[in-house]
């Protein structure tokens, strides 16, 4: 079991560096993509989790691949995927892309209002920093979606075997965000939950905002080689279609 607070500090050493004043982040790729409609995405490099369920390969979460970008080459390369596609929203995804808070803090100034700017994140680093969320704040155009890994402390830490107390730290940043009038939405990943689990979820997500519950996204298990590989080592059951109620879980 490991702190992903401090996991987050080993990884940034690996994945941004300061470079005549300006932070560089390694990311390794830009691309337009379906989702939301359409938007061009920026992955990155490094993450403060290991879930078993993760697309991301290892090279890439480890921070061992990639390419260094300043801020403005990331909102250039977005803008012009954007420009050529006709899309109306941006977003930096793969892996954790609030390593290197400053670095994001400056791709997001660089980026015109006319865009709805989309940061997918699990939340940890949000939620465990009090100036973070406020900084963000500024940012008239950004929408937020929390990633939960799993719908409480025993999923998560079976999922990322990190320390469970990381999961509030999820649902901490959630909080934080509707207190800054932040737009966001939580998602989470289902395919290893039992039906009781995410009505527990829901609940909880109603007592924070009864809104959040209603907007709650559904992730689905994607069994990618790599992804099949993991699950079968860490002897974790899944739900071939997400319905509990009907579906028995299958063993890998």
């Amino acid at each position: 079991m490991y702190d992903p607070l401090k996991l987050s500090e080993e990884i940034e050493k690996k994945v941004a560096s300061k470079i005549n004043g300006k932070i560089y982040r390694k990311y390794y790729r830009f691309r337009p993509a379906r989702f939301y409609s359409g938007c061009s995405s920026a992955d990155t490099c490094g993450c403060n989790l290991r879930c078993v369920f993760c697309w991301s390969n290892d090279l890439a979460r480890e921070g061992e691949i990639g390419k260094y970008y300043s801020p403005e080459e990331v909102a250039g390369s977005l803008i012009k995927i954007a420009e050529k596609f006709g899309f109306k929203q941006i977003r930096i995804t793969g892996n954790e892309p609030t390593i290197s808070k400053k670095h994001l803090i400056q791709v997001l100034g660089n980026i015109p209002l006319k865009y709805t700017f989309i940061l997918e994140t699990n939340g940890i680093l949000l939620g465990s920093d009090e100036e973070f969320v406020e900084e963000l704040k500024k940012f008239d155009n950004l929408h937020v979606r929390v990633s939960l890994k799993g719908c409480n402390e025993d999923e998560f830490t079976k999922l990322t075997n990190a320390s469970p107390e990381a999961f509030n730290l999820q649902l901490l940043s959630i909080k934080k965000l509707l207190n800054e009038n932040i737009a966001c939405h939580p998602a989470v990943m289902v395919s290893f939950s039992e039906k009781e689990n995410l009505e527990q979820l829901r609940n909880c997500l109603h007592q924070i905002d009864p809104k959040l519950a209603k907007t709650l996204e559904l992730e689905e298990l994607i069994l990618y080689p790599h992804v099949a590989r993991r699950l079968k080592a860490a002897r974790i059951r899944y739900y071939t279609s997400y319905a509990p109620s009907a579906v028995p879980q299958e063993q890998i």
